[in-house]
């Protein structure tokens, strides 16, 4: 089967040609001009059999992949402001597809569908019990097409059945979330209702004490707009340093001298080793550490100080084959070592791709 990957970030699309499971053809689409371009693309590409499209967020009617209608779209145009940074370039582009091609079956794909595994013990705020059945609160997760291909590529690997492994799986990149995924079912999460919770991020702030937030409203006197744009843009690295918050200048800086970069690479190895121990405690064992997204794939420094605060699990990589910018998937684990630690490349393209296929054979 011949399958369209359109993964829409805030700013451009990424489209991607799978056929029978092999990435042929990738492409960068500028977010304005889409529709267009998509349309090119198409051509340029030949005939394919469906759509894939990534979103963010299914909000609560969609946990699982799903082929787009007309009433599934007007659900997923209400949810955009779930992820209003990703959502609204999905459903511009689901939309682009549906019209230009009426016949072509178009399938969305959500970050949140492996973790709708999760028991409910892991899903439920303990807020009031109104407020989660009015408003259908819930801990979604993300990332998930994410982790779990890397959860599922790490298994091949190390040569262990997937249903096995007690495996963490750690999306490093601009947006960072981990999973902790029990024989190949997403059990905990760092993440939460939205993308803002859990890690350090690179613009993000990650889980901060609500009691902090309602102060910086009635006390600090901050907007509504104000906390919402620190949080969501100024937050994380940048905010810590003052710089883009992409990792490679917070560690330039740290080498510089810069208190302030030093100081922020050290929160954000605390806050990835603590939540590591909070998914390994929902395993109740560790197999498998695996390494994704930008940052994981790429930042020996953050993939090394891991793995030595970690040394009490059994977790410990070989320094030489821990090199920096390496590139593909590669196994790190040290000899002798209890855990197997691994770099998986990010490849969502795929993992949408086999969801198309399950989808539309019945599956």
């Amino acid at each position: 089967m011949r399958i369209l990957v359109v993964n829409p970030g805030s700013s451009s699309l990424k489209a991607a040609l799978v056929a029978d499971g092999r990435a042929e053809q990738t492409a960068n689409v500028s977010a304005d001009e889409g529709a267009e371009e998509l349309h090119e693309v198409l051509a340029d590409w030949g005939p394919v059999d469906a759509v894939g499209v990534r979103f963010v967020h299914g909000g609560s009617a969609h946990l699982g992949p799903v082929e787009v209608d007309d009433v599934v779209l007007a659900d997923l145009e209400a949810s955009v402001g779930l992820a209003p940074l990703h959502n609204p370039a999905a459903v511009a582009a689901t939309t682009a597809v549906r019209g230009a091609y009426p016949d072509l079956p178009v399938v969305a794909c959500f970050d949140t569908s492996f973790h709708r595994t999760m028991p409910p013990e892991a899903t439920t705020y303990a807020i009031p019990r109104e407020w989660n059945e009015r408003f259908g609160l819930r801990r979604y997760g993300f990332h998930g097409l994410s982790h779990e291909y890397a959860a599922g590529r790490a298994a091949q690997m190390v040569g262990r059945p997937l249903e096995e492994l007690r495996t963490v799986t750690c999306h490093l990149g601009g947006g960072a979330s981990l999973c902790a995924v029990d024989r190949g079912r997403s059990v905990d999460t760092t993440m939460g209702f939205t993308p803002m919770a859990g890690l350090v991020m690179q613009v993000r702030s990650g889980s901060v004490d609500p009691g902090l937030l309602l102060w910086l409203l009635n006390d600090g006197g901050l907007s509504l707009e104000e906390l919402y744009d620190g949080l969501e843009h100024n937050a994380g690295l940048k905010g810590l340093t003052g710089t883009s918050g992409d990792m490679r200048d917070v560690l330039a800086g740290a080498d510089a001298g810069n208190e302030a970069c030093r100081l922020a690479f050290e929160v954000y190895v605390h806050r990835l080793v603590r939540e590591i121990g909070a998914m390994v405690a929902s395993l109740g064992g560790l197999d498998a550490l695996v390494f994704t997204g930008g940052v994981g794939e790429h930042t020996d420094r953050v993939r090394a100080r891991v793995a030595e605060s970690l040394g009490w699990l059994g977790v410990a990589i070989d320094p030489a084959l821990n090199l920096p910018e390496e590139g593909g998937d590669r196994v790190l684990t040290a000899a002798g070592a209890g855990v197997e630690v691994l770099v998986v490349e990010s490849r969502e393209d795929l993992q949408i791709a086999a969801d198309v296929e399950a989808v539309l054979t019945g599956r």
